[in-house]
């Protein structure tokens, strides 16, 4: 089953029958003082960033909560973070920064949120920076805020790196954390260089939010007790060990509000042929994952403005009517977009509303005018069959 399929579909996926997405429309998602608090008493509700093409609504109750917070601390006690960095921390103390889009009910927003309603003393050490903000005053927030621990998009943290060595921004965290996004050696070294700690990766989804774990070689694991995993080809017929795939199946087995049973998470991944020399029993997979390179404008100055993908892609997402898009850099001053509406809304008014949200965004982030052209093709996948949503051209 995919993304769309299932939210079509929405009210018969769910088994709580009091739950339909019209009334979680209404009454939960569109109300951003609810953010970590429980649907009903009992569910946590995110939304998805739509990195794979199909923004969708998803609820967790607590027993998939539950395994996902016992798998993260059995299993990664030792490697997430370290006792050199343990120790810094009881030094130091905890000040954990989430760089993620805010304004929505996405599943790291919620989680944090989730955390800070527990405890007064998570509030003050935990806070969620949107890097839907325009940078100078993310870098601001963050002097300020002084965090000992970063965890999110890592193309968000490549922007702070730069931003480190130029001078404007001044922390010295002792961990870095990404997930979201694929981080490459280069942005790992990057990264690692500038702000003078060691980041780490995580490989999790708002579907399946404890899918692996990462074991002391730095291998992804599959908690294969609690999620399976099956790579498939262009015609979901099974690959081999050692062979990446076109996508990948997962089923879910803790989640009973809103059951993902051979759920196509739009990945592909290659699990490895022979088991991990750390002596896990579980399946090792690489992943490909969902890359974000930066985007450069032109500034009214002549030089260049960073815009972060997700946070562009946010923009046009969140607008009235957008069901599917797809952005494309064409030139610095200049973005393509490609959009798909629900149905009844009118293309000419949303297309109207995206270029006024745009327009605002580019201005916030310090960026010379950008002109929007809109094209008539609906948003596709790439030659290799992956959708992406921004990208450069």
């Amino acid at each position: 089953m995919g993304k769309r399929e299932l939210m079509e579909n929405f009210d018969d996926w769910v088994t709580d029958p009091h739950i339909t997405l019209a009334a979680l429309k209404s009454d939960w998602l569109s109300d951003l003082s609810r953010l970590g608090s429980c649907y009903r008493g009992k569910y946590l509700v995110v939304t998805t960033s739509g990195t794979s093409g199909e923004p969708a609504v998803l609820l967790h109750d607590r027993s998939s909560w539950a395994v996902a917070n016992i798998l993260v601390r059995v299993r990664e006690r030792r490697t997430l973070v370290r006792a050199q960095e343990v120790r810094a921390f009881l030094r130091q103390g905890l000040r954990a920064a989430a760089l993620i889009a805010g304004g929505g009910h996405f599943a790291g927003v919620v989680l944090t949120e989730s955390a800070r309603r527990r405890s007064p003393a998570i509030a003050r050490r935990v806070r969620v920076f949107s890097v839907l903000r325009p940078l100078p005053e993310l870098v601001a927030e963050l002097n300020d805020f002084k965090p000992t621990a970063l965890y999110g998009y890592p193309s968000a943290m490549l922007q702070l790196a730069a931003e480190q060595k130029a001078g404007r921004l001044r922390i010295r965290p002792i961990l870095a954390i990404s997930s979201g996004e694929n981080l490459s050696e280069n942005g790992r070294a990057e990264i690692e260089s500038a702000l003078g700690c060691r980041i780490t990766e995580r490989y999790l989804s708002s579907e399946v939010p404890a899918l692996t774990s990462r074991c002391r070689h730095g291998s992804f694991h599959v908690n294969a007790d609690w999620y399976i995993m099956e790579p498939v080809d262009a015609d979901y017929r099974p690959v081999p060990a050692g062979v990446t795939s076109h996508t990948v199946l997962v089923t879910g087995l803790a989640n009973r509000v809103q059951p993902l049973i051979r759920y196509d998470l739009g990945d592909r991944v290659r699990l490895a042929a022979e088991p991990c020399s750390c002596g896990s029993p579980f399946p090792v997979v690489s992943v490909e994952g969902r890359a974000g390179d930066l985007l450069s404008f032109r500034a009214p100055d002549g030089g260049a403005v960073t815009v972060l993908p997700l946070a562009l892609g946010t923009v046009i997402e969140e607008t009235a009517g957008v069901r599917r898009f797809q952005a494309i850099r064409t030139g610095p001053a200049t973005l393509a977009v490609r959009l798909e509406t629900w149905p009844g809304a009118a293309l000419a008014e949303v297309r109207r509303a995206v270029d006024e949200r745009l327009g605002g965004f580019f201005a916030a982030q310090g960026a010379d005018t950008v002109a929007i052209e809109h094209e008539d093709t609906l948003p596709r996948p790439d030659p290799s069959g992956k959708f992406r949503q921004v990208w450069s051209a």
